[in-house]
């Protein structure tokens, strides 16, 4: 579990490509490293991977992950080049405070930086959703304003909603702008990855399971007698 507080920015040193996947090395981590081992998650760019090799003190602290296939497919890790900077977080502690909100560092899907405007001091970011399909499931009805979203593994609030076009908004004050990448390295065009806060899709699932597809199930009668009594005050039911 993580926050999307990111702790570090680290940078891309090597990419090693093969049919299964890659393994990605991630320099000027030190201060992500002084308490891993081997088999620890990290999260990069909001993708939570199992750290295969590190050194805390060689070139100003790396480490390795291996990327598989459907990582790839699932996040723009794919798209990454050597000298990217990596937005990073280590997983959460029990007893640091908690200041974002859950993250699990599984992306959703991902999608496209389509507005950066300044607002003063502060960014005001727009993103857009590719078409649903299989493999880019939707995703917009879990985004509401004021409601949390991670971008690249960021804890951010989202400023407002546009289901017509699939869009949303962030803004980025001026701190949050020096502490990850997207501020600086994400252009118009670039993708992001995106993970939906958990809590929404738990609630749908809930509530779905609870509606049923049957005709008696608690929910739905509890349902059926609000609106039959609103409809029997409003004269439009007899009984």
């Amino acid at each position: 579990m993580f926050t999307g507080l990111i702790e570090h920015l680290g940078k891309v040193s090597s990419i090693q490509l093969d049919d299964a996947g890659c393994t990605m090395t991630i320099a000027d981590a030190a201060p992500v490293l002084g308490d891993c081992h081997v088999g620890d998650s990290i999260a990069v760019n909001g993708a939570c991977l199992t750290v295969t090799a590190f050194d805390a003190a060689e070139h100003g602290g790396w480490f390795t992950v291996w990327l598989a296939n459907e990582t790839l497919e699932r996040t723009d890790l794919g798209e990454r080049k050597v000298g990217d900077l990596m937005n990073l977080e280590r997983a959460m502690a029990a007893h640091v405070r908690f200041g974002g909100h859950f993250v699990q560092a599984h992306v959703d899907s991902t999608a496209t930086v389509v507005g950066r405007i300044f607002d003063g001091d502060s960014l005001r970011l727009t993103f857009e959703f590719a078409a649903p399909s299989v493999a880019r499931p939707a995703l917009l009805q879990y985004i509401i304003p004021k409601g949390y979203v991670t971008i690249d593994g960021a804890s951010l609030t989202v400023t407002g909603v546009d289901d017509t076009q699939r869009r949303f908004g962030v803004m980025l004050i001026q701190h949050t702008q020096q502490k990850i990448s997207l501020a600086t390295q994400k252009r118009v065009g670039s993708t992001v990855n995106i993970e939906v806060d958990m809590v929404g899709k738990y609630v749908e699932k809930s509530v779905l399971a609870a509606l049923g597809s049957g005709e008696n199930t608690p929910l739905r009668a509890t349902v059926e007698k609000i609106v039959e009594s609103v409809l029997e005050k409003k004269g439009l039911l007899t009984k």
